[in-house]
């Protein structure tokens, strides 16, 4: 399984989180940054519906799966 990490950082003139090299919004606070961060991770974490999917592979050959609604990342929030 693997972790999805959130961490709280300062960010254009505030505090957002980060996951993946990726940026949140900007908050005014690390509480509201960390509060938004949490509630990410939980929905991170809750089970959907199995869907079909399609990915290419870096050779150029296409796969398609079955997604199990039930596979989730654990997730945390740090900072």
């Amino acid at each position: 399984m693997t972790t999805q990490t959130y961490e709280i950082v300062e960010h254009d003139g505030g505090w957002a989180y980060r996951a993946d090299g990726v940026y949140s919004e900007t908050f005014r606070t690390h509480d509201e940054a960390r509060h938004a961060a949490e509630r990410a991770a939980r929905e991170q974490t809750r089970p959907g519906d199995d869907a079909g999917i399609s990915w290419e592979d870096r050779d150029g050959r296409w796969h398609d799966e079955v997604a199990d609604g039930e596979d989730r990342p654990a997730t945390e929030v740090k900072g």
